[in-house]
């Protein structure tokens, strides 16, 4: 495939939006780009018109590689749309039925002779999390990535006998190379993806591939563990579960190893660089409540307070790094650049975070991810656990809304389990004080919905959900 595309005219250095859903395809495709020093940008299969378009613009792509249709979308008529906006697209390549396009199938080409990239080129972009604007691109190199690759598979015990269930998006960084579909492919194992991250889709290929680790967003983790106690599936192979992208919270944490009869292994990343995973020999009390310590020794990490100052064990601060696989600078974005990265290299993540003195991240928010409540801050995540507590409650996020006297008010949206009654905001304060949760931060107002909107990687999206209260 790397010959064919070279042959169509795509040459090293060339970026291509690739927008495939988990499956073979995506696999050989993302190989033949490296191999051939092209660079892929991968889009995430929520992206529509607006989201596509960005990233073709912002990265100067020359190709966009998407499935024909994927549930309610014709990927070929949001190529159309694209054309007509993204001057720098030459070429769109279809798997499956191509359309006016090229079929992906068609790439293929006896193979030639090819240089091969340098370590330190880029070789690939991956998309930061969004929430406050249009996703920033991340520049990773071959060297980086396959140092993130070798070290987390060794972390995680994955080699030739492992078996990966790629549930999530393979797009997504820890999908993808934590160890993910790449590091157990590189470690000569087996990589088995799934359509959808689903128990009814997961389950049964956890059955027949024996599959052995696989890896989750935490709102997925309830409806696994609820799906565990009536399936017929087999998930006795399965030994290790990682989760990330967000924090787990501790209760939800602490049902695993029974429920699903694995070990659970908190995972802490950025798609900027920076990984930090529990270690299956570390005590209970680390696996429930810390989201790990860095993969690399390298890894340097600190922990500033609002005063500017290095906290200490134990206290809350932004979390800044830099390491061996942790990007200099975010592709054509010299703004956020320069509010991103100090004189002198440090990565400011933006994450809220406290370290033990074992030197394990616990993480505790957002910078911005806190309601300002006439004038006492309310840090929505330690009020989220709180909710998450209560056993009705399956998902929760809270949000600032405006207040016409405090200025901001705190929201509680809910999503509760199958078969619970109404919930109301009486109940959710009562319980919320029982718990011992100062008066400040029990929610204002509550909000019970039937499901979450999502991000792209499966993250709740405050951003919509704030939209969504507003109108």
């Amino acid at each position: 495939m790397a010959s064919g595309l070279s042959q169509r005219g795509i040459a090293p250095g060339d970026r291509i939006v690739v927008q495939l859903p988990n499956g073979a395809d995506m696999v050989v495709l993302c190989l033949a780009l490296f191999r051939l020093g092209a660079l892929p940008v991968f889009a995430l299969p929520a992206h529509r018109t607006a989201e596509i378009t960005h990233l073709v613009e912002s990265s100067g792509a020359v190709a966009y590689v998407c499935a024909d249709r994927v549930l309610d979308c014709d990927h070929r008529e949001l190529a159309q749309r694209i054309l007509t906006r993204a001057g720098s697209l030459k070429h769109v390549l279809v798997a499956g039925d191509p359309g006016p396009f090229t079929a992906l199938a068609d790439a293929d080409a006896d193979p030639v002779s090819l240089p091969p990239p340098d370590p330190s080129d880029v070789a690939l972009f991956l998309l930061s999390g969004g929430t406050s604007g249009p996703p920033k691109l991340i520049p990773r190199t071959h060297a980086d990535y396959a140092y993130q690759l070798r070290a987390s598979a060794a972390l995680c015990g994955v080699g030739r006998d492992s078996r990966y269930l790629c549930a999530l998006p393979m797009g997504h960084n820890f999908a993808l190379a934590c160890p993910g579909v790449l590091g157990t492919l590189r470690a000569g194992g087996t990589a088995v993806l799934a359509p959808a991250p689903t128990p009814d889709q997961c389950f049964p290929l956890i059955e027949r591939a024996r599959v052995s680790i696989t890896s989750l967003v935490p709102p997925l983790v309830p409806l696994w563990l609820d799906a565990a106690e009536w399936t017929d599936s087999d998930l006795s192979s399965l030994s290790l579960l990682q989760v990330g992208g967000s924090r787990l919270d501790p209760a939800t944490a602490a049902q695993v190893p029974d429920r699903l009869r694995c070990t659970l292994q908190q995972v802490y990343g950025m798609a900027e660089g920076l990984l930090n995973f529990t270690r299956p020999d570390d005590p209970e009390e680390v696996i429930l409540h810390t989201q790990g310590r860095p993969l690399s020794p390298a890894d340097e990490v600190r922990v500033i307070r609002e005063d500017g100052a290095d906290a200490g064990p134990g206290e809350v601060g932004e979390l800044y790094t830099r390491g061996p696989y942790t990007l200099r600078g975010y592709y054509r974005a010299a703004e956020q650049n320069r509010t991103r990265f100090t004189a002198d290299g440090w990565y400011r993540s933006g994450d809220l975070v406290r370290r033990t003195a074992a030197g394990n991240l616990a993480v505790e928010g957002r910078t911005n991810d806190v309601v300002n409540r006439g004038g006492e801050k309310v840090p929505c995540q330690e009020v989220e656990e709180h909710l998450l507590a209560d056993p009705r409650v399956t998902a929760a996020a809270v949000v600032a809304l405006p207040h016409p006297l405090m200025g901001e008010q705190t929201c509680a949206c809910v999503v509760l389990r199958d078969g619970e009654p109404e919930l109301t905001l009486r109940q959710v304060q009562s319980v919320l004080r029982e718990r011992g949760l100062a008066a400040y931060k029990v929610p204002d107002r509550l909000v019970v919905l039937q499901r979450m909107p999502l991000t792209g990687v499966g993250k709740i999206d405050k951003r919509a959900l704030r939209h969504h209260l507003a109108d």
